[in-house]
C-alpha cells in the first residue's frame, strides 16, 4: 500500500507540473516565450532530463539488486535447512526428535521472515532471536555421538545451523528500503519541472494534456516498480514464501 500512496503523491507532482507550466504560460507575455528563452528553456530541460535518468537508472540498479540479494539469501536458508535435514537423517534415530522440531521451526521462521520484512517501513525493531531457533541448536548440541561418523555428522550440523542463523541476521538487517526518500523527492521535483517546461511552449488543449497525462502515468508508474521492488517480501512482486515452506514436507521423514 505504501508503494502506490508514495507513487500516486509523485504522479500528482508530476502531473500537477503541466498544470504549473500552463499557468505560468498564461500568465507571461508572448515576448517571454520566444527566440532566446525557447532554447534556454529546452537546453535546460535536456540536461535535466539527463540527470533524473541517471537518477532513475541508480535507483532501478539499487532495488533489483536489494530484491536479488534477498532472493538469494531465502534460496540459502532452504538450501541450508535442506541440507541439515538430511545430516540430521544420516546421523541416525537419535537425531528425529531434532528433524521434528526443524520442520516445525520452517513454518515459523517464515512467518517471521516475512512479517519482519513487509514492515521496514514502520520504525526498525531489534532484532530477537527465535525461541524454536535456539532450541534447536541446543537439541542438537545435546547429541551424544557414538562413533566417528555421528561426530563428524554432528559437527556439519552445527556448521550448517550457524550458517542458517547468520543468514536470517542477514535477512533481518537488510529488511530497510534501500532506496533514500531524497533521491525520490529530488527525481519526482526534477520530473515536475520537465513536464512544465513541455506544457510551457505546447498548446493548451485537451489533447496536450491528456497526452502529458499519460506521460506522467509511465513516468510514476516506473517510481512504483523501483518501490515494490525496494520490498522484497510485500507488495505485487513479493518474494514467494511457498519453497521455504515445502522444501523439507517434499523430504522423506
Amino acid at each position: 500500500m505504501i508503494p502506490f500512496l508514495m507513487s500516486l503523491a509523485a504522479f500528482a507532482c508530476i502531473f500537477g507540473g503541466t498544470f504549473l507550466g500552463i499557468y505560468i504560460r498564461r500568465r507571461l507575455p508572448d515576448r517571454h516565450l520566444s527566440g532566446d528563452t525557447k532554447d534556454i528553456v529546452r537546453q535546460g530541460t535536456a540536461l535535466i532530463a539527463t540527470l533524473a535518468s541517471l537518477v532513475l537508472g541508480l535507483l532501478i540498479a539499487s532495488a533489483n539488486g536489494k530484491y536479488e540479494t534477498e532472493s538469494s539469501q531465502i534460496k540459502q536458508l532452504t538450501a541450508s535447512m535442506v541440507i541439515l535435514d538430511n545430516t540430521l537423517g544420516l546421523y541416525g534415530p537419535e537425531a528425529e526428535p531434532v528433524r521434528a522440531l526443524l520442520r516445525r521451526d520452517v513454518g515459523v521462521a517464515a512467518d517471521r521472515i516475512w512479517s519482519e520484512a513487509a514492515s521496514s517501513f514502520g520504525k526498525p525493531k531489534p532484532f530477537e532471536p527465535a525461541l524454536l531457533g535456539l532450541s534447536l541448536y541446543d537439541e542438537a548440541l545435546k547429541l551424544v555421538p557414538k562413533n566417528d561418523a555421528q561426530r563428524f555428522l554432528q559437527g556439519r550440523a552445527m556448521d550448517t545451523l550457524v550458517d542458517i542463523g547468520k543468514t536470517r541476521l542477514l535477512l533481518f538487517t537488510s529488511a530497510g528500503g534501500s532506496i533514500p526518500i531524497p533521491f525520490l523527492i529530488v527525481l519526482v521535483g526534477w520530473l515536475a519541472l520537465i513536464f512544465a517546461s513541455i506544457s510551457l511552449f505546447a498548446e493548451s488543449n485537451a489533447r496536450t494534456i491528456t497526452i502529458l497525462c499519460i506521460f506522467s502515468f509511465a513516468a510514476s508508474a516506473a517510481i512504483f516498480l523501483i518501490l515494490e521492488l525496494n520490498q522484497p517480501f510485500a507488495g505485487l512482486m513479493k518474494i514467494s514464501d511457498q519453497p521455504l515452506r515445502d522444501a523439507l514436507a517434499a523430504l522423506p521423514k
